[in-house]
């Protein structure tokens, strides 16, 4: 089924992602599901969203949310069926909805078959040749291979009765793959071609910057110019081989490349690699005017060479929600920073998301919606004996985790039964079927906001020009007379001079913008 998409959809759309394990419950045993999802389609419809973003659905132990994929070729029980998906593929594009699906080349579960004959097969076998084995230091080899660092809190080796260590960059169930082996790379392109087949159109790649590692393995010194884990030259080879099989089908990928460095983010972003990557810059960004203001320069900078289109986010399936985050004393969001407890004003939070989704949603690119966001949903508190991210466990209790952002969604008054996370008292105030009727409420700001980027002149790709504005205001402009301005300062300020206003994310005051609300205009 290799039909090319003729259009550069991706460079405007709006895109929603979905964690399937807490969207919907189709069968009631707690879990949401495919089935799940599939009834929910005129939902996301109304919402007037262009793709959804599935994170993993594929079989998995769930070591790590679906991050551990055990199989990409089969879809996991908890959430249906091979059938299913591909019934939700067709079914969501004829309601004009494009699908990507979630790749995770870093690493496989330590269930998957390749690991498991790794484990039967011994030290110097082929089989492990497909990961990063290794004898330990020491004189027994009791110490491991390097001290390299986690991308959670923990080891990043573990032993196996023969003695040899194995990397793994995330959790012990998750064992890195050795990408200068042919095999692991002619799989990964089999497994994009199985899902293009299927009627995706593009893949989100996970830990993009990740994948190839220094052969030899050396200790990890902070500072040095090339990194031995970040990053790697080797990496641009894999996904210019990857471009060339996305681009027989005419599908896209958005690379998740956390890096500090702009002229390295944006060799990622070359005309025969990625078409787009996520901006973890604006989506940590404090709510102050000057450094998001300095946010959005860089992205758009980062982007202009290599003529990608930016993409905006305000948060994830790993992030604390916005609506909790613009609450704090401290607005950015840093997972070293995340502590049980820290105190939130939601009524000044949600004020502030409401602005920030007009703000996102007007600048030039695409941009991406997590689930429940539309909802002005708040991070949970989990109870402890309730957590089950291993981000949790390994930092020793300290971090909180992500589960907090990953409670199933609240649809109606009445929470799912036994849900897989519970759903904190108070939430009845949240569900859909009860915003979806008052006009004042997150889910009607949204629905018209998209609404209006589908419909009017002026969104989505294309450029943005600074407008003067009192301290503490962004404003800009775009095409055909499109106006955003966000107050940010402590007073409320006059609007610039309009024809009409299209959208306001909070009542005015007198003609006046207050603080903390944003309006799209039309000069």
């Amino acid at each position: 089924m290799a039909a090319h998409e003729s259009d550069d959809w991706w460079r405007s759309a709006a895109i929603y992602q979905v964690y399937v394990r807490s969207f919907a419950d189709g069968d009631g045993d707690g879990t949401g599901d495919l089935a799940g999802v599939r009834a929910k389609l005129p939902y996301l419809a109304e919402l007037g969203v262009d793709a959804l973003w599935f994170t993993p659905w594929y079989l998995s132990p769930l070591a790590d949310g679906g991050y551990d994929v055990a199989d990409y070729r089969t879809i996991d029980p908890a959430f249906g069926t091979m059938a299913e998906a591909e019934k939700l593929i067709v079914e969501a594009r004829e309601l004009g909805i494009r699908t990507i699906v979630d790749i995770v080349p870093n690493h496989l579960s330590n269930q998957h078959p390749w690991f498991r004959a790794a484990l039967a097969a011994g030290p110097g076998s082929p089989e492990r040749e497909l990961f990063h084995f290794r004898p330990g230091r020491g004189e027994h080899g009791e110490l491991p291979p390097n001290a390299w660092p986690s991308q959670f809190a923990g080891e990043t080796w573990t032993r196996v009765e023969d003695g040899e260590w194995y990397l793994h960059l995330f959790t012990p169930q998750q064992p890195d793959l050795n990408w200068a082996h042919p095999a692991v790379r002619r799989e990964h392109e089999d497994v994009l071609r199985f899902w293009f087949e299927r009627g995706v159109a593009g893949v989100r790649i996970d830990s993009a910057a990740l994948l190839a590692k220094d052969p030899e393995l050396p200790e990890f010194v902070e500072g040095t110019d090339r990194h031995p884990f970040i990053d790697r030259d080797e990496l641009h080879d894999i996904y210019r081989s990857w471009r060339a099989v996305a681009d027989e089908y005419g599908a896209v990928f958005v690379g998740e490349v956390w890096l500090p460095d702009s002229e390295r983010f944006a060799r990622y972003l070359r005309p025969d690699e990625l078409h787009t990557a996520f901006n973890f810059t604006f989506l940590s960004c404090p709510w102050d005017a000057a450094r998001l203001r300095a946010s959005i320069d860089d992205t758009l900078a980062e982007h202009a060479p290599v003529g990608a289109p930016a993409t905006w986010v305000l948060c994830n399936h790993d992030v604390t929600r916005t609506v909790t985050r613009y609450g704090r004393a401290d607005t950015g969001f840093d997972f070293a920073t995340k502590r049980f407890g820290t105190p939130t004003d939601l009524e000044l939070g949600t004020r502030r998301a409401r602005a920030a989704a007009l703000l996102s949603l007007a600048l030039p690119g695409s941009v991406y919606l997590y689930q429940g966001e539309e909802l002005g949903l708040p991070e949970a508190d989990i109870p402890p004996g309730r957590v089950q991210d291993p981000m949790h466990f390994r930092s020793g209790g300290v971090d909180p985790g992500r589960d907090g952002c990953r409670v199933p969604l609240p649809w109606t008054a009445e929470p799912w039964a036994t849900p897989w996370l519970p759903q904190p008292a108070g939430w009845a105030h949240y569900a859909a079927d009860r915003q979806g009727g008052d006009p004042s409420s997150m889910l009607a700001l949204y629905r018209r906001a998209l609404l209006l980027r589908r419909t009017q002149p002026g969104f989505g790709d294309g450029g943005l020009t600074w407008l003067e504005a009192p301290e503490g205001v962004l404003a800009f402009a775009r095409e055909d007379g499109l106006r955003c301005v966000v107050n940010l300062a402590d007073e409320p300020v006059p609007l610039p001079a309009h024809r009409a206003l299209l959208l306001a994310s909070g009542p005015l005051a007198d003609g006046l913008l207050p603080r903390d609300t944003a309006v799209w205009l039309r000069a």
